[in-house]
């Protein structure tokens, strides 16, 4: 190959490259019209502009379900990892760069099914990440099938006879867990979206954002409609600083609370390595 055609060669990987690039930074969601994912996903856009964080400092991690599309919406490094890994994986690349801000997205089957082992882990070690975890009560993607927070008796394409096991609440688990921060928002609500994953970006520590996101296509017993119904503020006097009365509040049904339920800094897990690095190297 002469030396003209291998500089023609480079020259077009490169011209590929960019295109790619390109090509990638414009791509659309591809969610149903209505989906509840689209809020959580400016509130993301809106956050991290906000917050200055350039694309090159910016990973989002995602597992598989709707919420695993996340990482081809966002301009910044994406990572879409297996079936409920996504916590694994994003605390590896905060270990290995901590000066990078991770961001996790995943449904509840990804987050409270198949990847639920990795959750309490992620919390008690309080690894600097933030994450997004997506509640619809379904699993949107594979059309329809009970999940982990579907109701008791929902009728689903795996439970015809209704389902018969109790939902998890993802809140709950978060504050039991041990995570520094946990906020529940409901997606109707576009600007408290925003308002609480900057708020849980700035926090210096495992934060988890509940996002109560409606399947407008699989999902006819948890809609908008029915969120609404139940969905309230937490009280002006409620101060998120005990981890029992916050709890307390995540677990009630009639209202459904929303809001920061709980928001207590403390070192985080690159702060102990921190501290172990500085100890091993006094002589």
């Amino acid at each position: 190959m002469s030396l003209l055609t291998k500089r023609h060669v480079v020259e077009g990987l490169k011209r590929a490259r960019e295109a790619g690039a390109r090509e990638h930074r414009d791509i659309l969601p591809t969610w149903c019209p209505g989906c509840g994912h689209f809020a959580p996903l400016q509130g993301l856009y809106e956050a991290a502009e906000r917050m200055g964080v350039a694309a090159k400092d910016l990973v989002v991690v995602s597992g598989i379900g709707c919420s695993g599309r996340f990482p081809f919406f966002v301009k910044g490094f994406g990572f879409h990892s297996l079936h409920g890994r996504s916590l694994p994986v994003a605390t590896g690349m905060k270990i290995a760069n901590p000066a990078l801000t991770v961001v996790v997205v995943g449904g509840d089957g990804d987050g409270l099914g198949i990847g639920g082992g990795h959750f309490p882990h992620a919390a008690r070690n309080n690894f600097d990440i933030t994450y997004l975890l997506l509640d619809n009560s379904i699993y949107g993607l594979t059309k329809g099938q009970a999940s982990p927070t579907s109701p008791f008796g929902m009728v689903s394409g795996t439970t015809p006879f209704g389902n018969i096991a109790e939902p998890l609440n993802a809140t709950t688990l978060a504050l039991a867990y041990g995570a520094s921060y946990v906020a529940r928002v409901f997606s109707r609500e576009r600007d408290d979206c925003t308002e609480i994953i900057a708020d849980a970006m700035s926090h210096k520590g495992f934060s988890v954002v509940h996002v109560l996101s409606p399947c407008v296509e699989f999902n006819k017993v948890v809609t908008y409609g029915s969120i609404k119904q139940r969905i309230h503020e937490l009280p002006a006097h409620y101060v998120p600083d005990s981890r029992t009365t916050a709890i307390t509040y995540a677990e009630c049904e009639d209202p459904v609370y929303q809001g920061v339920f709980y928001n207590q800094p403390r070192p985080t897990y690159h702060d102990h390595m921190q501290a172990i690095f500085d100890k091993v190297k006094q002589p």
